[in-house]
Parts: structure tokens; sequence; C-alpha cells
């Protein structure tokens, strides 16, 4: 479970180690300044959005460092914070990796032609592009 002081204790850490202040850390992540000082003062907890665009925007930030206190920052390659997750992962890559090329949909051999091409941004936009 989230403990809200030792999260507000690593937002600071985060904002010493970038030497920028909240209003600056408030702009980076595209929130309103006030959301962040509720969050800093402890009237508000973080919602899994503002934790996820502060990951986004320090790739040194750690999710498990950042919420549960585990791990080290900045993030180290090397650390193992959660070995149930990574395995996980790890084991579906390895399902993956074992479907071979044959057994995967050829998208060229329907005699379907392409109609629309989407490209979705991590900002949230997209881009269409039509026969």
């Amino acid at each position: 479970m989230l403990n809200s002081l030792e999260f507000i204790k690593n937002l600071e850490k985060i904002m010493e180690y970038y030497h920028i202040n909240a209003s600056v850390l408030a702009d980076k992540i595209g929130i309103q300044r006030s959301g962040l000082s509720h969050i800093l003062s402890g009237r508000n907890k973080p919602s899994l959005e503002f934790i996820l665009k502060i990951i986004n925007e320090f790739p040194d930030v750690d999710f498990y460092w950042l919420t549960l206190g585990e791990g080290s920052f900045p993030k180290s390659t090397t650390t193992n914070n959660s070995p149930t997750l990574k395995n996980s992962f790890i084991e579906e890559e390895k399902k993956i990796s074992l479907k071979t090329e044959s057994s995967l949909p050829n998208p060229f051999e329907n005699s379907n032609e392409i109609e629309k091409i989407v490209f979705f941004y991590k900002n949230g936009s997209f881009k269409e592009y039509h026969k």
C-alpha cells in the first residue's frame, strides 16, 4: 500500500536530484501546480495517472521505489525490485518467441487491401492515413 509520507519524501528527492521546484515539476508532468501542492502537503493522495506521468517524464525513477520505497533512485538496471512481476514478463516473452512465423497471420496473404493506417502517439494524439 502507498505510504503517503514516504511518497512525498520520494517526490522531494526527485525534485532535489533534478534541481527543480514544485512549480517546474508540475509544468513538466502537465498538472496544475495546486494539484501538486495538495499532494506534497499530504492533503490529496496521488492518482495512478499522476504516478505514471512522473515515471514517463523521469526515466531514472522506478515505480516500486516511488510508490513502495523498494529499490533505489536513480533507477539501477541491475536492481530486481519485483522478481515475480519481472519473471512473469520474461515467461510471457518466451511464450511469444516460441511461436513460429508460420503461426502468425500474414497481412499480405489476404487479398484485401489496406484501407487505413493509424499512428497513436504517447501524448494521446493520433494521425490517420487513408487510401
